[in-house]
């Protein structure tokens, strides 16, 4: 894979993981600290109240995974590798 194709698959996971991972990773926190309230209507009951501190921390861990997916693909991607040795190539010998 050349350095372009590297680069826009990086850019392209930037955007789509990484962006709603940094704002699931908000929302994560106020909904920990016991800050996020809801509000629901279902068949005319209503029903309103803070959600768990539980489902912010969940949120938390999904956001890490997903703002790491553009890291480990532009590290992927983008990183010199090695150059292999041809068959009938020999290795100079150490000085």
């Amino acid at each position: 894979m050349n350095k372009n194709t590297g680069m826009i698959a990086t850019i392209a996971t930037a955007l789509t993981c990484g962006c709603c991972g940094l704002f699931m990773c908000v929302f994560g926190a106020v909904t920990a600290t016991g800050n996020m309230p809801y509000t629901t209507e279902l068949n005319g009951v209503q029903s309103s109240g803070m959600m768990p501190p539980a489902a912010g921390i969940g949120m938390l861990c999904f956001s890490l995974i997903l703002i790491l997916i553009p890291v480990a693909v532009g590290f992927f991607t983008l990183r010199k590798k090695p150059e292999v040795l041809a068959e009938n190539e020999q290795i100079p010998p150490a000085a």
